[in-house]
């Protein structure tokens, strides 16, 4: 899909780290920011697109900070016993009974959003439009970490995983449907290098199944990094413009120190502010 699109936002997942992300984006709205043509999440970062989308500041804060931190969601014990490490079955329960989405909204706003997820059989990224009737599932495929998560979820015909094994911060992506100018928020200090893995032999008779998934979470530290070299480096006629927390930021992948999570939302905030000041 070509979009004539001239000012694209795109936002990094990372789980927990997504908090950072929610601070950045209900400044955004406390500000009334949005210069944008079109935007594209990858696992959390496509949850705090749609929050922000739909003008619900603080609900991502709220499903991070506190819905996320439930045993209920992170559960080691559950997943020693094959079930799920992250389930998101009872956290998306848990979100449409509590803090529900304006999909009512979503719709009335006109921003054109894209999901990233990755196709379980060919192990390649895809980017889908978010719709009314395919968004809440949409959503919860990027957020599948896989193994974490133990059942793709299958959206339009296709078996979906998290967006991030392919394409964690889908600038590329971006720029080749016409963004000339990218405003990228990323979840991890300035300087972060994705290190490949240890044991890709292990990955490979762990998901013998799925090969080309393995491969390409094999290779996963490989394009994430040339993606950052394409950040910091990118064609003379596009500019990217990079949110990135401080060297302060101690928010992991499955943190749950609220303390921790407070302090990478304010940061978030704080950075919106800065961003939204000198632009």
């Amino acid at each position: 899909m070509t979009l004539k699109s001239k000012h694209a936002l795109v936002v990094e997942g990372g789980a927990m780290r997504g908090i950072f992300a929610a601070g950045v984006l209900d400044g955004f709205i406390d500000h009334q920011y949005n210069p944008f043509d079109f935007c594209i999440g990858v696992s959390a970062g496509s949850t705090n697109l749609a929050s922000w989308l739909s003008n619900q500041r603080g609900r991502t804060y709220t499903i991070i900070s506190d819905y996320s931190c439930q045993p209920e969601f992170i559960n080691f014990k559950k997943f020693a016993k094959g079930g799920h490490l992250l389930d998101l079955d009872w956290l998306w329960d848990h979100i449409a009974l509590h803090y529900p989405y304006d999909m009512e909204a979503f719709g009335k706003q006109p921003l054109p959003f894209q999901v990233v997820t990755t196709d379980v059989e060919t192990g390649k990224p895809l980017y889908t439009q978010g719709e009314k009737d395919n968004l809440e599932e949409l959503l919860k495929a990027s957020c599948s970490v896989p193994m974490a998560y133990r059942t793709p979820l299958r959206v339009n015909g296709r078996k979906m995983i998290d967006g991030g094994v392919v394409d964690s911060i889908p600038v590329i992506e971006a720029y080749k449907q016409g963004a000339k100018q990218i405003t990228v928020i990323l979840s991890q200090k300035q300087g972060y290098k994705k290190r490949p893995p240890k044991a890709p032999w292990l990955l490979r008779r762990m998901m013998k199944e799925t090969p080309q998934l393995a491969e390409a979470m094999i290779t996963r530290a490989e394009q994430y990094n040339q993606t950052l070299e394409f950040i910091e480096s990118p064609p003379d006629d596009c500019t990217i413009k990079v949110i990135v927390p401080d060297d302060s930021f101690a928010v992991g992948r499955l943190t749950t120190d609220k303390d921790k999570l407070e302090a990478g939302y304010q940061m978030g905030l704080k950075a919106a502010e800065r961003f939204v000041t000198q632009t």
